[in-house]
């Protein structure tokens, strides 16, 4: 359940795979709509749904806002976009009768890698309770020892760190 530190052509990536009991639609469904996104995805999102649409990120704490891009749509399968400057990929493919799902983040550096991934794992279990039927509260509400544990856990598994963590002191 833990992602992996790469590199892909040259920069820094993190990448996860999961696997869901749901299908293919019902997966994609939750990471391509804003309201099913809304429930585990860092930010809010409004995307126009297709190669080359605009995407707008709104964070919860009104800080900060992202503009983006879709660069890639093969529904139901693939769905990569920018978020800011970085490129992220979410991949599905049927998994008996579930899903499996690699998502992966292409960071601007490779000392963001521990930080993010503890966030996007966050997220991804965040998008498994919503999967289950559990979707709770919105992101940026969890307490921030879920994430304060995973960033450790994945430094002491060697993934790269040193970014600035926001609200750290």
């Amino acid at each position: 359940m833990y992602g992996t530190y790469e590199t892909i052509d040259g920069k820094p990536a993190v990448r996860f795979e999961r696997r869901y009991p749901q299908s293919v639609d019902r997966v994609w469904q939750a990471v391509t709509e804003p309201e099913e996104l809304g429930h585990w995805f860092p930010s809010a999102v409004d995307v126009d749904l297709r190669e080359g649409g605009a995407m707008h990120f709104t964070f919860p704490d009104g800080d900060m806002e992202l503009e983006g891009r879709v660069t890639e749509l093969d529904p139901p399968r693939r769905f990569s976009f920018l978020w800011g400057d970085e490129h992220l990929l979410i991949e599905l493919e049927p998994d008996g009768e579930g899903c499996r799902l690699r998502f992966t983040h292409v960071l601007s550096t490779r000392e963001q890698a521990a930080r993010d991934s503890a966030g996007w794992h966050v997220c991804l279990d965040r998008l498994e309770r919503l999967l289950s039927g559990d979707a709770g509260e919105a992101p940026g509400t969890e307490a921030t020892s879920e994430w304060s544990e995973l960033y450790d856990e994945y430094q002491r598994r060697g993934t790269p760190a040193g970014a600035p963590v926001p609200g750290a002191s």
